[in-house]
């Protein structure tokens, strides 16, 4: 049985190749005896390691002949990641996953930026992961007003500027005045082992990343930007009255809609990104890697190409209110 499910979507994939054109159909011939590099900008471990190295496994088996090696470039915020992706030879044969805050740091023209998110050769995403407040279980916080009327500064974890929690928090903090202390630096499952020693009580990360995580016992979550469940406060709801949080609660959540990216560097062949394009299509359409992200509790809702480029440009079309609200978070971030 299992044969025969991975047959048809073999021949899934071969129709896939076929449909993108002639010249996409001939150069999926091109990764034959490739390596092709796919760079996840965290340390190992953590969602985004995760989703990463499934779209690479599954990428290589629908692109025959070829061989991915996942390449760990974590720091500043997925920023030295996302930067060597960008100025990477635009031959197919470099991809990588990063952080969608990054939406974030180019609408605040941080100056690490050396990249465009508009011109990245866009693959596809993986999942819609929103975000959410999370908090250690040992923590007294046992809700989201707690945070915002606490007398001592409570620590929360981030990654270095310009990943998306670090915006997140800083944001979050500065336009609620929220008793916060960041604590950055923190990549990979590093937070969640934080929290479970005292060192912090909380932080703001992807949903999907810290569900075994509180299910285990270790966290809770007080807040949740969007999605469909609703075991948790929406952060919506609880920012009510602040028209600043609520345009601040919008973009955030704008984020999760478009998690677990893979893009490779600008100016890409059309038919080497055809041939890319298909394979992740495949590899996201089979039974076998939603069976395993099934069983890792990683949501798999993806998109393709085109709409990925599209939703990109959307989540940078912001207002000028909105954008003034992270170029003064970062300026805040960089004086703490």
């Amino acid at each position: 049985m299992a044969k025969t499910v991975v047959k048809g979507v073999l021949a899934a994939a071969a129709a896939m190749l076929a449909g993108t054109g002639a010249n996409a159909q001939a150069d999926a011939s091109f990764f034959n005896g490739k390596t092709v590099t796919y760079i996840v900008a965290t340390a190992p471990g953590g969602g985004y390691d995760t989703y990463g190295r499934l779209v690479a496994e599954y990428m290589q088996k629908y692109l025959p002949g070829s061989t991915f090696v996942v390449r760990n470039m974590p720091g500043a915020g997925h920023l030295i990641g996302t930067n060597a992706l960008y100025a990477s030879k635009p031959d197919g044969l470099t991809l990588g996953t990063f952080n969608t805050g990054l939406v974030y740091t180019q609408l605040a023209k941080h100056e690490g930026v050396r990249f465009d998110l508009t011109k990245m050769s866009w693959i596809g995403k993986a999942a819609t992961d929103p975000r959410a407040v999370v908090v250690a279980s040992q923590s007294p916080i046992k809700s989201w007003s707690e945070v915002t009327t606490s007398k001592e500064p409570l620590n929360f974890a981030t990654s270095g500027p310009g990943g998306a929690n670090f915006v997140e928090v800083l944001a979050m903090t500065s336009i609620l005045k929220l008793p916060i202390r960041m604590l950055s630096g923190y990549n990979g499952t590093d937070d969640q082992l934080a929290m479970r020693r005292g060192e912090i009580v909380g932080t703001i990360g992807s949903r999907s990343s810290f569900d075994q995580f509180v299910a285990n016992g270790y966290g809770r979550f007080l807040g949740q930007f969007g999605g469909s469940e609703k075991d948790i406060p929406q952060m919506a709801d609880l920012v009510k009255g602040n028209p600043e949080a609520e345009r601040l609660v919008r973009l955030i959540t704008a984020q999760g809609d478009i998690a677990r990216l893979t893009a490779a560097p600008p100016g890409v062949p059309a038919a080497q990104l055809g041939a890319l394009r298909a394979a992740y299509r495949a590899a996201m359409e089979d039974r076998e890697l939603q069976a395993r992200a099934i069983k890792l509790e990683k949501p798999v809702e993806p998109l393709y190409g085109e709409d990925v480029a599209r939703a990109i440009e959307q989540a940078l079309n912001q207002s000028p209110e909105v954008v003034q609200l992270l170029v003064e978070g970062f300026s805040k971030g960089r004086g703490r």
